[in-house]
């Protein structure tokens, strides 16, 4: 199923929804319903996170990220990569829609280390809003290692426990903020602004994340795939594994450590090129 609509549900000039949904479901090793139900959603979203991770390799050796849906869909179906969050949405939001859904894709601020008394961040991140069972859901499987696994009810001030912890939608000036809760307090994670978004929006942001001198994706590694309760991390070459509620482990790896976490943990094909980029990661943090 294909549709010609802008990314926020209106009526667009140009194809941004094709897909091979059966390629996506092999991706993701899903052999549940395909009936358009919040429990269908979860467990697509479940299945998702687990088989596809988090990753911005393409951006650490300047390649940029063609937001184009052959090129998504060429890399992380048929090339086995992960990546993140205008890949992801744009993935989820293609597969979600050739199976019934209705989705509006949305741009938000990030607020995870920035002071809310301060200058606003970038319009820099990207999530869904999508229907099911009478219910808009908020649904992000490219934020990383933050958010669980699950949707999340689109309902504001009311908190909502996961197996990742409680988080909570509050009503801003310009939008919805996403909050977790951490050490007892409540934290914002981003800001999801209230917009008609268009593909050239997801464009633009695309192009400052991935390009912009200050973007930290092009200076520190981040990896993340979480299955089922259990999270793995790979931040520069610190590689972590956790459960909710439970311990952890941490190792710090050499190159050869980090090419087997990112083929084994990852399920990352680690391409020969990459070598120089883990060479210097590894150098950095000896020196650090």
């Amino acid at each position: 199923m294909t549709h010609t609509e802008t990314l926020a549900g209106g009526i667009g000039s140009r194809n941004t929804d094709a897909i091979d949904l059966q390629a996506w479901l092999e991706r993701i090793h899903y052999r549940g319903s395909l009936e358009p139900s919040s429990e269908s959603l979860a467990a697509l979203v479940d299945r998702h996170m687990a088989a596809i991770p988090f990753e911005a390799i393409d951006v650490m050796l300047d390649r940029g990220v063609n937001l184009a849906p052959e090129a998504i869909d060429r890399k992380m179906l048929q090339g086995q990569r992960g990546g993140y969050c205008f890949e992801h949405a744009s993935l989820m939001r293609r597969a979600l829609r050739a199976l019934g859904y209705t989705v509006e894709q949305q741009l938000g601020r990030v607020w995870v280390s920035h002071d809310l008394t301060g200058p606003a961040p970038s319009a820099s991140h990207a999530m869904l809003k999508v229907l099911a069972n009478e219910q808009w859901w908020l649904v992000d499987v490219g934020f990383g290692s933050f958010l669980s696994n699950e949707p999340l009810a689109w309902r504001l001030d009311e908190p909502q426990a996961t197996a990742y912890g409680a988080f909570r939608l509050v009503r801003t000036l310009n939008g919805v903020m996403l909050e977790t809760l951490y050490r007892d307090q409540w934290s914002p994670l981003y800001e999801i602004l209230d917009f008609a978004w268009q593909a050239v929006d997801f464009e633009v942001a695309n192009h400052y994340v991935a390009w912009h001198t200050e973007s930290h994706f092009r200076h520190e590694l981040m990896v993340a795939r979480t299955e089922g309760d259990v999270r793995r991390t790979l931040a520069g070459n610190r590689f972590k594994l956790a459960q909710p509620g439970g311990g952890s482990q941490e190792q710090w790896l050499d190159v050869e450590g980090m090419t087997a976490v990112l083929r084994d943990e990852f399920g990352l094909p680690v391409a020969a090129e990459w070598l120089p980029l883990l060479e210097r990661i590894v150098a950095d943090s000896r020196e650090g």
